[in-house]
């Protein structure tokens, strides 16, 4: 299983942020595929997850400005993230997860970083 983000690497405050997350090697409607990043100096931090149940869950202080969908002919999702600021900053990964947590994953992307700034 393979996962690759792509997105711009600038986005500027009060934009949406897209990322998109193509999966190869299994098909996303089997597993639970999450969104997590990690902002400058700090640890990872959970974003949201797709669940092969079809549900979406989302962190709580992100879910107003917080949308992910699947693509499944394209074997993709993406992360939607309105109203971006500077604290919108970090590397952005999207994995495959597993029991254990909303952060746990088995299989990740290499992570894409994104910066917010005029």
């Amino acid at each position: 299983v393979q996962l690759q983000e792509s997105g711009p690497g600038l986005v500027k405050p009060s934009q949406t942020l897209s990322l998109t997350c193509i999966v190869s090697g299994g098909s996303i409607t089997m597993h639970t595929y999450r969104w997590i990043r990690q902002p400058p100096g700090k640890g990872l931090e959970w974003i949201g997850s797709n669940t092969r149940s079809g549900n979406t869950y989302y962190r709580p202080s992100l879910k107003s400005r917080s949308s992910i969908y699947w693509d499944t002919s394209k074997n993709q999702f993406t992360l939607q993230l309105s109203s971006v600021t500077p604290e919108d900053t970090a590397v952005y990964y999207c994995c495959r997860g597993v029991s254990g947590g909303m952060g746990s994953c088995d299989y990740w992307g290499q992570g894409t970083q994104v910066t917010v700034s005029s």
